[in-house]
């Protein structure tokens, strides 16, 4: 878990950072109470070091989330079902307003107000982790879908008799492409179980030919999931982020010249890697309280 008290004036500076491992193994309830004690934790660090508390908090989580009712409807990574997010956050700390979004959409919320999507107008944020999941930007916002899920591009077939995914589909980009995907196809190919991304990537700069198969064939994959959604939605930037973005040119070149070499009548978009690393989530998570309080500011 990461977490950050975060200026007022939302210009994107972190005021205070501070971690905690996530101890899965004790159970979702158990998770929602570490939630809860380091939220209230760094609530009591900034009334003691700024003379006050937080003005609002905002709170980044990943699954299926209810956004009209402050719920975690579901997370596979976490077990949780139902979870009252907002109402339990708000409780412990004081009754501040509390705004929940998703991970990866609030991080998309953060490159593009203060991170590598600055200024532009229409932008599509895609993180490359564990899985894969997008975020949708207009003007400065993120667009969340009618249910809170627009942007799940890791769930886009793009090869629809490649492996099955986590959801149920086969050949989805996530199952392909994703830092997960990329590790366990090196580790078949090296023989090494062990192998990760990260070591495919140190491979592929090696020459290894093995290593730029796999990476070929993940980046592949990649760029038709990225053509889909530029057709969809015409972004004028793409900006990708997560773990596997770390790969940095090997990455990125490949990508770029797979995306052009699929376009027909799009308009190609800048391709470029995210600005803000891991702290893209804390930052969107002070924004989404920032604009909680303008909101009712607003409807005063």
């Amino acid at each position: 878990m990461k977490a950050a008290l975060v200026g007022a004036d939302g210009d994107g500076d972190l005021l205070y950072e501070a971690r905690r491992e996530t101890r899965r193994e004790r159970g979702p309830d158990a998770v929602v109470a570490q939630i809860a004690d380091f939220a209230e934790e760094l609530s009591t660090h900034g009334a003691e070091r700024f003379g006050r508390g937080p003005l609002a908090a905002g709170i980044a989580v990943p699954g299926v989330l209810d956004q009209s009712s402050g719920t975690a409807v579901y997370s596979a990574n976490l077990g949780w079902r139902d979870v009252p997010l907002r109402a339990l956050l708000a409780e412990r700390l004081g009754g501040v307003p509390v705004a929940l979004g998703h991970d990866v959409r609030t991080g998309g919320l953060a490159e593009g107000r203060v991170g590598a999507g600055r200024g532009v107008d229409r932008f599509f944020f895609v993180a490359l982790g564990t899985g894969i999941a997008g975020a949708i930007g207009i003007d400065g916002t993120v667009e969340p879908g009618a249910h809170g899920g627009a942007g799940e591009i890791g769930h886009i077939v793009v090869r629809p008799d490649g492996p099955r995914c986590g959801c149920g589909q086969h050949g989805c980009l996530e199952a392909l492409a994703s830092a997960s995907a990329v590790g366990r196809a090196w580790a078949a190919a090296s023989g090494d179980a062990s192998a990760t991304a990260a070591d495919a990537a140190r491979a592929v700069e090696s020459g290894d030919e093995r290593a730029i198969a796999v990476w070929r064939d993940a980046v592949d994959a990649l760029a038709a999931g990225l053509v889909t959604a530029v057709t969809l939605l015409d972004p004028r930037t793409v900006i990708v982020g997560g773990g596997l973005a770390e790969a940095g040119d090997i990455l990125f070149e490949p990508l770029r010249e797979a995306v052009r070499a699929r376009v027909t009548f799009q308009q190609l978009p800048t391709i470029v890697p995210a600005a803000l690393g891991d702290a893209a989530g804390c930052l969107g998570a002070g924004l989404l309280a920032r604009d909680l309080l303008s909101a009712e500011v607003a409807s005063r």
